[in-house]
């Protein structure tokens, strides 16, 4: 009797030592994101640990290196992706992104976010937002144009750095923005501003740092809310972003859960820490942009000394989903002279 109880408690033993590495896996959340989130300054590196934590789990972030290579690589791998979920598309992209019923509905309460517009997406939570705008060197170019109009009908010898609306979101906002102004004369109006035009590149992270920063140009299309990181991190106010009469074009960037994720209820947990005060708290200073909720005295001083929009401007989303590809098309059309 002792032997068999012996081997018994052998057996068992053995069961339970090859049981407990299986029980004990972490499972693993994968995010496909953008190149700037994922960054040696962005903030894939602070809330990575922060959610980990929470969640008992691995975070994954596959980066992109633009935003619409996110929304094309999930239409690509259809239903075979392995991510859970897309974080980095911007208001912009959400039809186009929907289109693919690829999506899940979240079930994250939006209603007390603080956001420039009201919000009531069932699929898309946002996670920041920012105002397109003009960054420029203030020791390259002292008296900047002051007005949309004013950078069209700019001299030649003025340059300056954009991004390509086909793959770019700030280079898509850009194009609306063009478009909210100008109407059915943006053709036009690009075909005046291709002179001024030093280099239009695939992503913004190129413009800025590759080029901008390195002197190339005094002005690049970037945010409202760039300097912040400049003055807060650098302690430098060499770089100032423009006011224009106009107004400026609201960008929001939003994350989505698939709808085939391996992981939905990691996914969804990950969209309710999104729009908490730890996730939101790191936004100003690694995004660089708006938090979604109201931070209080946490907001960084730095964001009181930014530009104020006059005017927010922004197009109907189901119209920018229809007329994308003919404004793409115009545009194309206008820097091709």
């Amino acid at each position: 009797m002792n032997r068999i109880l012996r081997l018994l408690s052998t057996v068992l033993v053995a069961t339970l030592v090859f049981a407990i590495p299986a029980q004990a896996e972490q499972r693993t959340l994968t995010v496909y994101t953008y190149d700037a989130f994922t960054s040696d300054w962005g903030m894939a590196s602070v809330i990575t640990p922060l959610f980990e934590k929470r969640c008992n789990c691995s975070l994954k972030f596959v980066s992109m290196d633009t935003s619409v290579g996110i929304l094309n690589r999930v239409r690509l791998e259809g239903h075979y992706s392995q991510a859970d979920l897309v974080l980095g598309l911007d208001m912009n992209l959400i039809e186009a992104a929907k289109a693919t019923g690829m999506l899940a509905t979240h079930q994250v309460d939006t209603s007390t976010l603080t956001l420039p517009i009201t919000w009531n997406d069932p699929v898309f939570v946002p996670f920041d937002y920012g105002y397109f705008a003009f960054v420029y060197n203030t020791e390259q170019l002292p008296n900047p144009p002051r007005s949309l109009q004013e950078l069209v009908a700019a001299n030649k010898d003025l340059k300056v750095i954009i991004q390509d609306p086909r793959t770019s979101t700030p280079g898509l906002g850009l194009m609306l923005w063009m478009k909210s102004v100008y109407g059915n004369q943006a053709g036009a109006a690009w075909t005046q501003l291709s002179n001024n035009i030093l280099a239009t590149t695939k992503n913004w992270s190129e413009a800025y740092f590759s080029l901008f920063m390195a002197g190339e140009a005094p002005l690049v299309l970037s945010y409202s809310t760039s300097p912040a990181y400049h003055m807060a991190i650098e302690n430098n106010h060499q770089y100032q972003a423009i006011a224009f009469d106009e107004g400026h074009y609201l960008q929001v960037e939003v994350a989505a859960v698939l709808k085939d994720a391996p992981n939905p209820d990691l996914a969804h947990q990950f969209l309710e820490f999104m729009v908490s005060p730890q996730f939101q708290q790191a936004v100003p200073l690694t995004n660089v942009m708006y938090p979604v909720i109201d931070l209080g005295d946490a907001l960084p001083a730095e964001f009181d000394q930014l530009i104020k929009p006059a005017k927010v401007l922004q197009l109907d989303q189901n119209e920018v989903a229809h007329q994308r590809q003919k404004w793409v098309a115009e545009w194309l059309e206008a820097m091709s002279h």
